[in-house]
């Protein structure tokens, strides 16, 4: 038997930049996917190093309220993620992923030049106050505001296109006929979350404290300079990078499916099951089989034959194959919309919870703690929880539950939101622990005043939630993964980011509903976090969770795994190689 042709010299799917097949000795593996890596880390340290300490720098510097400090960084974290979406299907349709990082790198670093010249000049920010109960201080003016819209959105742009790339092309660098190669790409995605995390930590950590210490032009301008680095460092790697052909965005799929089932809407459904759409019908590659089963009346218009149309195209005759993949992304969409709270709950760790930390004690020693630092126990979270599941929880899960992987992906989502319930609950109780401080040392007043409460107090909520995205986002992931179509294997990182992507702006709408109906009265969220109720918001938050956690459990009961479900309807899709996005 001769070896595959994918062990010789040349990959059949893959080109070099010149548009030459790919050589496996002179390009992909670990030295183009080392160059892709180094780009991301940039690219996250360059995104969290704005976005964990933004709400001090809305608050103090362009002296905006707390509600609209927290919405703007909702909203700008929310954009970042929804565009992921936008990158993806132009990566997916028309520039490819080399361009697409590239041209949206270029974005992103626009984005933080501008932000850091906003800084630098004084004109671009309103004068220096001290925020006290007696002074009011000259908030942002308009064009201030339109100049630091323009940045923060300009690098959500680029974060959005550069996301949704990086993790796809750096698969791309490796040949999954090949064991040894697709051993390699394992190793890839270990070691991209590990970037994600180094980035992750040095931007909280590192970056935050030069940006209270020296400076924001600093801190910005290091995170300019930094995803130019990445960029230059993806540059230079042209020549080695593996290159593959566009193979379409699964939203122009779902699109089509639907457009052809409405313009069919009125259309008998056909007993002869040759006047639908099939396999046979097709060129090689479409990869549906349907055995001796005629799929649901409603599940088929799009793939009924119509003789009226002499010209058939996507737009108006589906597959089989293709109405059946979109079925199973549908299939998904209520445990897709009842993670969103999660994220929700996320948001907050990055504006009230940061702006709390503002108002205490921060002091180790003589140290004093970075408020936007303090997201280090939220890392911490996620990096303590990993290890004590696979070591602790996964051996009683396997004997208790009888599944060798111990918690299904809708368990270990359940399990997120449970623990996101308890960090609200935690939070409320933490504030109203610091209101009570405040008041008896007669603070209430006073908006900068150090309360005489340790910050830790604080670290709870912050434990809590980091334990639950590290059930929950691995629970999506695998979710995702697992129930999407392999020919859609795109479609799985686009619901998954739009969940962080609603999660921020739901924060963003409750925020602002919150601010309204309360503002007149008694504020929940007012500038002077002493004087308001916080707590409340808080509550409120861990109802919303409870009620979303009961209408979730109901949706993971009557939900039916994939491939359980295709051989209970005797239905067996032959689907295509995976892509990564």
């Amino acid at each position: 038997m001769s070896l595959p042709v994918t062990q010789g010299k040349t990959l059949p799917d893959a080109w070099d930049y010149k548009g030459r097949p790919a050589e496996r000795s002179m390009s992909g593996g670990w030295t183009s996917a080392a160059m892709i890596l180094g780009v991301e880390a940039c690219e996250r340290l360059t995104t969290l190093g704005i976005a964990v300490n933004l709400v001090t720098y809305l608050t103090e510097t362009m002296h905006l309220g707390n509600a609209t400090s927290a919405t703007t960084v909702t909203n700008f974290l929310g954009t970042s993620f929804m565009l992921c979406l936008l990158g993806g299907f132009i990566a997916d349709t028309f520039l490819g992923r080399y361009l697409t990082i590239g041209i949206f790198a270029i974005v992103q670093a626009t984005g933080v030049t501008i932000l850091t010249i906003s800084t630098v000049i004084p004109s671009l920010r309103p004068p220096k106050c001290t925020r006290d109960n007696t002074t009011t201080c000259i908030p942002a003016s308009g064009i201030q505001l339109i100049i630091l819209y323009l940045a923060l959105y300009l690098t959500a742009l680029g974060t959005g296109g550069l996301k949704s790339s990086v993790s796809g092309f750096g698969s791309d660098q490796f040949d999954e006929s090949d064991p040894e190669e697709r051993s390699q790409m394992t190793n890839f995605f270990n070691w991209f979350f590990f970037f994600i995390n180094i980035g992750s930590l040095g931007s909280v950590t590192i970056l935050v404290y030069i940006q209270d210490n020296l400076g924001r032009e600093w801190g910005y301008g290091i995170c300019a300079c930094a995803i130019v680095i990445g960029l230059v460092v993806f540059l230079s790697g042209t020549r080695r990078y593996r290159f593959k052909k566009l193979v379409g965005s699964p939203l122009t799929q779902i699109a089509a499916v639907f457009l052809a089932a409405w313009k069919k809407r009125d259309m008998e459904f056909p007993s002869d099951s040759s006047l639908l759409f099939n396999i046979d019908d097709v060129p090689v590659g479409l990869k549906k089989k349907k055995k001796q089963k005629l799929p649901p009346k409603q599940a088929v218009p799009a793939a009924i034959k119509d003789p009226s149309v002499p010209e058939a195209n996507k737009w108006n005759l589906a597959t089989l194959t293709d109405v059946e993949e979109v079925k199973l992304v549908l299939r998904m969409l209520p445990i897709w919309a009842t993670t969103v709270i999660f994220w929700t709950v996320y948001a907050q760790m990055t504006t009230f919870s940061v702006s709390q930390a503002t108002t205490m004690d921060r002091h180790i020693g003589n140290f004093q703690i970075p408020a936007g630092s303090l997201t280090v126990f939220f890392v911490g979270g996620i990096l303590l929880t990993v290890p004590i599941y696979d070591s602790l929880i996964v051996p009683i899960a396997r004997k208790v539950l009888r599944n060798p992987q111990g918690l299904t992906p809708l368990q270990r989502i359940a399990v997120g939101l449970v623990l996101s319930i308890i960090a609200m609950v935690a939070a409320a109780l933490t504030e109203i622990k610091r209101l009570r401080a405040a008041s008896s040392h007669g603070l209430t007043n006073n908006p900068v005043a150090q309360i005489p409460l340790s910050v830790f107090w604080l670290v709870p909520q912050f434990l809590f939630v980091g334990a639950g995205e590290a059930f929950t986002y691995i629970g999506q992931l695998d979710f995702f993964l697992r129930e999407c179509p392999k020919g859609m294997k795109t479609m799985s990182t686009g619901l998954f980011l739009s969940t962080l992507s609603l999660g921020f702006f739901v924060s963003s709408l409750l925020v602002t509903i919150v601010h309204k109906v309360t503002g007149n009265k008694k504020p929940w969220l007012p500038d002077n976090l002493n004087q308001g109720r916080l707590y409340d918001f808080y509550w409120l938050l861990a109802i919303l969770s409870c009620l979303n956690l009961a209408i979730y459990l109901v949706f993971a009961k009557w939900y039916v795994y994939k491939d359980k479900r295709l051989a209970d309807e005797e239905i067996e899709l032959e689907e295509a190689e995976p892509t990564f996005h």
